[in-house]
This record gives C-alpha cells, structure tokens and sequence, in this order.
C-alpha cells in the first residue's frame, strides 16, 4: 500500500536539488551528533570510558555544535527553500537559486573548518564557546562562515518573496512564504550581535591580536542570538504544524491571520529576552533582568496561539469525520500515519517544554536549576522532541517528494517504530535530567563521583538512565537515516504530495501583518530598550578583560 497523495504543484529539479543539498548535510550532522550524544552519555552514566585519543569535552562540543547548529540550520534552509517553491509556482528563479548555491558552499566550508578544529581538539567549548576559554581562531572563523552562509540561504528566500509580491501586485503573500521570511528575519537580526562578537572580539582574541576579552560583553551578545535560536528551531516546526500537518488529516488551516499574528508575536518578543539566559550573572542590574523576564513570559502567548490553532484544526476536523462526544474527534485522527503521528508527538512534548522554559526564565526558581541538567533536559524536549520530531516528519514526505519517489507502508510502518523509540527514549533521558537537576547534578560534567560523596554516588541510577535512554535515540537515529537513505534511493518511484493547507474559506487578513517597516521598526524600539543602555554599560564599565584559558 502506498500513503494517500494529493493534487500538487511539484518543486522543479534545480530546486530540489538545491533542499537536498543542505538537507544531505543536515542529516550527516545529525548522524555524527547522535554518535556523540550517545557516547557522552554512556561515559556520564559510568558505562564506558573513552579511548585516550578523545575526551568528554570533545565529544560534547560535537554534539552540541553539530546537532544543535548544523543540523537544525541546514534543515531549515533546505526545507524552506523547497516550501516557498512550492507556494510560489514550484520553483526558485535563477537569483535566488545563485543566492542559495553560495550560501551552501559557504556554511559548508565554515562546517568542516569548524569540525576539523574539533576533531583536532583545538575547539572543546561546547557550542556555547564561552570566554574565556580559547578555541582555535579557525574554529571561530568557521562558525562566522556557517552564519554567513546561512544569511545568504535566508537572502534566497526574499529573494523569491521579493520577486512574488511584485508579480501578483503586492498581494498577501501565501502563508508558507510569509512565515519563512519572518523566521529569517528573526534570524538575520539575532545572529548580527553574535556575528560581532565572533568577528571583534573571539576571532582577534584567538589569535593573540588582542590580549584579553571583555566577558560580561561577550555573553550578552552570545545570549542575544542564543534565544530566539530556540525560535528560529521552533518557527519551521510550526510551520509544518500550521500548514503542512493539516493537509494529512484532510483539514484546514484554522485561521491564516492568527498563524501570521503569532509569528509576528514570536519576532518581536524572541530576541530582546537573553539576560533570562544570565539572571545568575553579576555585572547587569536586576531592574534589566526584570525586562527580560517580563519579555519572556510575552513569548508564551504565542505559543500559546498555537496550541488553540493546532488544536482546533484537529477538532473541528474529527467532528467533520463523524467524531461525537468530548474527546470522539480524537479517533478521527490518522494515528497510524507518520507523517502525523511524529509532529503530534513532538506537539505533546513541547507542553512540559513550554512549562519547563518559564521554570527557567523566573529568576527564583532557575536560582534552583541554574546550571544544573534540568536545563539539559529542558533542551532536550525542546528541541531533541518537540522540533527533532517534526523535522524527522518532515523528512518522511519531503525527501520522496523532492526525489520522486512514494513513501511505502514498510517505510511508514518503520517511521512508527522510529518515532516510538525516540519518544521513549527522549523520555527517559530527560524526565532523569529533570530529577537529578532538581537534586542539584551539575550540567556539562563528563563522569565523576566527586571523590565517592554520598550524595554524588545517590545520583548515578539516574545517570545511568539517562545513558539508556541515550541508547534509544541512538538506535532511533541510525534507523531513521535508514529509512530516509531507503525513501531517497530505493523506495518505488512515483508522486508524493507537497502538503500545504490553505483555510476552509475565504479569509480577509488584515494588510498590516505584512508591513515588514512597522514590524521590525517595533522590534528594533524593544532591542533598544532591552539590550542598549546595558550593553553600553558593560562597554564602558567593564572589569578587567581576561586573558585566553585552556584547560584541556
């Protein structure tokens, strides 16, 4: 049996091989990273221990850098460039193609100059690279490329908005296409700080130009980026939930306005919020802080937004199919397919998630879990469930559709297993980070008893269910790339359908959500009054610098 497809309007061919292009890296990332993660696991939980030729800070900087920014990155160009294709008449113009060609190359470049740093164990700090510890300066000029790069992929995507909206008279631009841009917006503005601190302060610090590094500075511009790339994970996962999922369930889009007004909400409240990322940091004023924290509680209203819109499209669409009484639409659902069931399941997750990430940003409860692995397993539903789990979604359909290839009932069936064993052991790594952090296990610490402390020795049960949980997802990822080499290469030829949703009638939205000047005018006045007398704080008030650290 082959899954049901639809009508469509198919991604021409230079354009799906430009997505495969970034997704192929992504998932190579992805591959290395669950290596990592899964070792760093087992040697924390006191199972393993490593060859001499490799440490636990090498590893976890892998598994950070790779996962966490290479993966998700080349994914979320990938997948928006072939959406706004497919929205746009199923194809990219030639400008846009150049635009997402040079971005490629250039973040590619940038990955493997950063990843030779960190085989070389010239780079062990972590995907942070906090100062003052001293990565190689290639290490740092690798990043600066994948940033770059990745500006450029975002350039393709207005590029091809640009050419729309002057072709169809300034008309609202799709939904798809719309919510890309403001999710690149949203990332061309956080990463310019961290571009900064990258370019002036690590790159000639690195090289011995400049003898000491003004911390305090430097964490404020890595936090002001570190954020909303919690957001610009989350936005694409959204993406698919409003746009794309619907279609599977054969519904509608609820409302096209409350989708762009809750991304228009996750712009502006998603960046002006990292000292939430610092509340236990001396050198910026609780009065600051308070901002910050008010702004981040903002960022829950849109989550929220979507929460009703997804859930309402499931509802009011099992009542069409029959479904009776409270819960009856439930059983209406298409729980027996993939391309549905993975991004539900990371949605179920995202709710702890969501709860966990306003435990973090209340100054005296993340007094309590600063710093420990409550905040690991916060990361880890966030991203590794809630967006790991719509992105692997994704994949089952996206990949046959830019290959011409059909997802089979075998593949669809093993997409189930994959996803089960993912959630479960997603589960079990991170409800164990949950409880050690509350019982005060520090984070980023490879294996230690702290000299057999009783306290220390009361922790590794857990630990070591962190280390099985981390054998299920590793198991997990090696069958998902399986699979996703099957769909790529082997799965029978055929059509597969792009899904975009669109709503059930006629709806006017108002223009203004689209007046890009208003909107990052607004944004631009909260940046100001959040981060700009802080910052110049810290520029003309600062400590003494410090010197370059290496402790490994």
């Amino acid at each position: 049996m082959k899954i049901a497809s639809f009508s469509q309007t198919p991604v021409d061919r230079s354009t799906a091989r430009l997505s495969l292009a970034y997704i192929w890296v992504a998932y190579a990332a992805f591959g290395l990273a669950a290596l990592a993660g899964m070792l760093q696991g087992m040697v924390r939980g006191g199972l393993i221990e490593l060859p001499s030729w490799t440490n636990y800070y090498q590893i976890l900087t892998a598994h950070g850098v790779l996962m966490a920014l290479i993966f998700t990155t080349y994914f979320i160009i990938g997948f928006l460039l072939s959406g706004v294709a497919r929205t746009t008449g199923g194809a990219l113009h030639a400008a846009a193609l150049r635009w997402g060609w040079a971005g490629w190359v250039l973040m590619t470049v940038g990955t493997v100059m950063a990843l030779v740093t960190i085989i070389t164990n010239d780079a062990s700090v972590l995907y942070t690279f906090y100062a003052p510890l001293k990565a190689s300066p290639y290490f740092y000029i690798g990043t600066a490329l994948l940033v770059v790069g990745s500006w450029l992929g975002g350039f393709a995507i207005f590029s091809r908005y640009r050419r729309w909206k002057r072709e169809n008279g300034g008309s609202m631009s799709p939904l798809f296409v719309f919510m890309s841009v403001t999710t690149f917006v949203l990332w061309i503005i956080a990463t310019l700080p961290v571009a900064v601190e990258v370019l002036f302060q690590l790159i000639p610090w690195s090289f011995g130009w400049t003898s000491t590094i003004n911390i305090m500075l430097s964490r404020t511009l890595f936090w002001f980026f570190g954020h909303p790339l919690v957001y610009f994970w989350l936005m694409p996962a959204y993406i698919a939930w409003y746009v794309c999922v619907p279609r599977f369930i054969g519904g509608h889009v609820f409302s096209d306005s409350l989708a762009r007004l809750a991304f228009i909400c996750l712009l502006l409240f998603s960046i002006p919020v990292g000292f939430h990322h610092q509340l236990m940091e001396p050198g910026i004023s609780p009065g600051w802080k308070m901002i910050h924290v008010i702004l981040t509680l903002i960022v829950v209203i849109p989550s929220l937004m979507t929460a009703f819109s997804m859930f309402a499209t499931f509802e009011t669409t099992g009542r069409k199919k029959g479904g009776t009484g409270l819960f009856g639409w439930l059983k209406k659902m298409p729980w027996s397919d993939v391309r549905f069931f993975a991004p539900f399941v990371g949605m179920l997750f995202f709710i702890p998630a969501g709860a966990g990430g306003i435990i973090n940003a209340s100054n005296q409860m993340n007094a309590v879990v600063h710093n420990t692995v409550w905040v690991t397993g916060h990361f880890h539903i966030t991203v590794g469930t809630a967006v790991a789990l719509t992105f692997f979604g994704v994949s089952y359909w996206l990949i046959p559709a830019l290959t011409g290839r059909t997802l089979t009932r075998t593949a669809n069936r093993m997409g189930m297993v994959q996803t089960v064993f993912w959630a479960v052991g997603m589960f079990l790594m991170s409800f164990a980070m949950h409880y050690l952090g509350l019982q005060g296990t520090p984070r980023r610490t490879a294996y230690t008893t702290y000299m057999d402390h009783p306290v220390a020795l009361g922790w590794m049960d857990f630990q070591r269910v962190m280390a099985f949980g981390g054998g299920l997802l590793f198991t997990a990822a090696v069958l998902l790339l399986l699979i996703l080499g099957y769909l790529a290469f082997f799965a029978p030829k055929g059509k597969t359908e792009y899904p975009i949703a669109e709503t059930e009638t006629e709806q006017q939205t108002p223009r203004i959500l689209e007046r890009w000047p208003v909107w990052v005018g607004v944004l631009a006045f909260l940046i100001v009054m959040a981060y700009g007398y802080p910052i110049m704080e810290q520029l003309h008030h600062h400590p003494p610098g410090s010197p370059p650290i290496r402790t490994w």
